[in-house]
């Protein structure tokens, strides 16, 4: 099948998908303290966890410019999906429509959608995965823009922080609440919501009970699970992410589960030992 599925770097694909050439990866860069990281194959997590701690600041993402999304959109491709992650965090969906616009004006017409996960991370994975599901059964390309966002429609996304520093220093917690929340080890747990926004659905006092908390939670959302896959990205937290596994398997039966290691945008929101769910 003759397509391309662009996937800004805050998806975190898996090595199957690396290697398959119907993917491609379009970096986000962070700026930590004035230092400059690009989002691609270079990002080193363990030298990028470290700046984080060490910094009193919050890390800052720059999205992909309108050219760069230019760039990718050059392929030969004829059927071209763009997903990003939620336009409610990121500028990312709205310079891939500006790309889309000046390509078309400069190029002509060209079969090119750009999806706003609403999502972020392996919620941007598991709707690549459902493109290329669509597009290898035969479908056309509208046809495969209408059923996705269907399925985009049951889409859950939670997570669960380890620290809550980050949210403490873009202002999104104040200084009193995070000190009584690591005093008390109360661990939020969050979900994305249908607009792409983010809210606390839960806490618990410990990492353990709060992930707990969160499979439970979104199990219990799940219809169908036979039909879904049940993605886990995690920061530098492994083991966390294969006791997931092992709770989930035991909980229901899914089509698929796979797990990832967060890259550079997923590894600055998840922060060190983060995790993220997606069904």
């Amino acid at each position: 099948m003759n397509y391309k599925i662009i996937v800004d770097s805050c998806g975190d694909l898996t090595e199957e998908m690396k290697a398959d050439g119907h993917f491609e990866s379009v970096p986000l860069e962070i700026s930590v303290d004035g230092y400059q990281i690009v989002d691609d194959e270079t990002f080193d997590q363990a030298d990028f966890l470290k700046r984080v701690k060490e910094s009193p600041n919050c890390p800052k993402s720059t999205c992909p410019s309108p050219e760069r999304y230019m760039k990718a959109f050059g392929c030969k491709a004829e059927h071209i999906y763009v997903v990003t992650l939620s336009s409610q965090l990121s500028g990312s969906y709205n310079s891939a429509e500006l790309g889309k616009k000046l390509w078309i004006e400069e190029h002509g017409a060209k079969s090119i959608h750009v999806f706003d996960s609403k999502s972020a991370s392996v919620g941007e994975t598991v709707l690549a995965l459902k493109i290329q599901e669509y597009e290898e059964a035969g479908l056309g390309f509208e046809e495969v823009i209408a059923k996705v966002n269907e399925f985009q429609q049951g889409l859950n996304t939670s997570f669960v922080l380890e620290t809550l520093d980050t949210l403490r220093k873009n202002g999104r917690l104040s200084g009193l609440k995070a000190f009584v929340a690591n005093t008390l080890n109360i661990k939020p747990v969050m979900a994305g919501t249908r607009e792409g926004t983010i809210c606390q659905i839960g806490q618990a006092r410990g990492i353990a009970k709060a992930v707990d908390k969160m499979v439970e939670d979104i199990i219990a959302k799940t219809k169908d699970p036979r039909e879904k896959i049940f993605a886990v990205a995690h920061c530098n937290c492994p083991n966390r992410a294969a006791e997931i596994v092992e709770k989930v398997k035991k909980s229901a039966l899914f089509k698929d589960v796979f797990v990832v290691d967060t890259a550079g945008i997923s590894s600055m929101y998840a922060n060190d030992g983060g995790i993220i769910v997606v069904v």
